[in-house]
């Protein structure tokens, strides 16, 4: 690759230095889209400085790449790929980020795959690279997957950091400098015993950005709002699912605001901040095995949401059950390499097995209506609307819960 470089000046790291081949893929239509693509999709109606975009993650996304690159002594032609996998790794993101991708049977680096072998971007990369090499890579495969999509990857590692920044929260302040320093490439991404330290506090920031950034409960309402205008966009056929990849926020935004009946009124809602009020809520650490609720069918949900709203007159689609997102924490399963072994981080460090045991101290099940027919649900009982798991006898969980409320 040639030495004529541009700079780019971020926000989070400073001046990044890019290629001239880069910069072509960075002006091509499909990249320049994510500047049009919040990255935190509507959190600005909780957190007014979470305006950064796709575009800015993306390419601070490639800068630590390239970090982690020289720190495994990659060659040249190993660097370039593992940065330009990165910088492409969201291409295909939909409107709103993650929002859409809840309401879509497939994830975006499937949407990512075909955006880099079916458009004009295509060719382009096709001179320098193996199309299925970058692939790979972003979704995880490979030798080099883990850097860019792994336990411990530098998506991660950007996305904390310029969350944080945005909105204010102190939470996703991380040392990526440890945390790459002490990389290395064996079979799997490797961390050395001396970045457990780093791993850890990297692992406590995502823990309480949850509650605060991530799944905050106004996040959710807006979220759950916003999915199902899409979803009903999509069953009408104003918008194709495996197409969503070409619009932007303010696309999404404009069709169903020239929409009728439900869509055009939630939108129009959301426009003006009138969001949906939470009037129950059941924890999940208050019965015995949580994850079951993950067991629970959009069917279920949905079957729950008719007789809630026949029981208390309201319009069916203006009633939202919302579990929580699975707190998965793919950190925990990092391989760390002491004295000649491999151990997973969980297995070592007793702040992350702590972390396991506490994750479902934070999600719930919500009941959401608009704030008009709040006064009606004062005597609601979840479990008359559904099949609830056992329940659990500890207390401590729900001392917690209120005090992570008071976000």
């Amino acid at each position: 690759m040639n030495n004529n470089y541009h700079f780019i000046r971020d926000s989070v790291h400073g001046n990044l230095k890019v290629t001239d081949f880069e910069m072509h893929i960075i002006d091509t239509k499909e990249f320049q889209r994510l500047r049009r693509i919040k990255q935190l999709g509507l959190i600005n109606l909780i957190y007014p400085g979470a305006n950064h975009t796709r575009f800015e993650h993306s390419i601070g996304t490639m800068h630590l790449s390239s970090k982690l690159a020289n720190q495994l002594e990659l060659s040249e032609y190993d660097s370039e790929l593992v940065r330009i996998s990165a910088l492409l790794h969201d291409i295909g993101h939909g409107p709103f980020s993650h929002v859409s991708e809840g309401v879509l049977e497939f994830p975006h680096e499937q949407l990512t795959e075909k955006v880099i072998k079916t458009s004009a971007i295509k060719d382009k990369l096709s001179e320098r690279f193996n199309i299925n090499d970058i692939a790979d890579i972003i979704n995880g495969k490979g030798k080099y997957g883990p850097i860019v999509s792994g336990e411990l990857d530098v998506d991660r590692m950007d996305y904390l950091i310029r969350d944080s920044h945005y909105t204010g929260v102190s939470y996703g302040v991380i040392d990526t400098e440890r945390i790459i320093s002490n990389l290395k490439l064996e079979k799997y991404l490797v961390l050395d015993i001396k970045g457990v330290q780093a791993a850890e506090a990297t692992l406590v920031s995502r823990y309480f950005m949850y509650p605060s950034v991530y799944q905050h409960h106004t996040t959710r309402i807006v979220n759950a709002m916003f999915r199902r205008i899409l979803r009903m966009g999509i069953d009408e056929d104003i918008i194709k699912a495996n197409e969503i990849y070409k619009f932007d926020d303010a696309d999404l935004t404009s069709i169903f605001r020239n929409s009728d009946g439900f869509i055009k009124d939630i939108m129009t809602k959301i426009d003006n901040r009138e969001l949906f009020k939470r009037v129950h809520t059941t924890k999940l650490n208050d019965f015995k095995n949580p994850e079951q609720f993950y067991n629970i069918s959009k069917e279920e949900l949905r079957k729950a949401e008719e007789r809630i709203s026949i029981a208390y007159g309201i319009e069916k689609e203006y009633v939202i059950l919302n579990i929580a997102e699975y707190p998965k924490f793919d950190e925990m399963k990092t391989q760390v390499s002491t004295n000649g072994k491999l151990y997973h981080l969980n297995d070592i460090s007793s702040i992350v097995k702590g972390l396991s045991e506490a994750r479902f101290n934070m999600p719930d099940i919500s009941l959401y209506v608009p704030k008009e027919y709040r006064s009606k649900m004062k005597k609601f009982k979840l479990e008359e609307y559904i099949d609830l798991p056992e329940k659990s006898e500890n207390e401590i969980n729900r001392i917690h819960y209120d005090q992570i409320k008071l976000f």
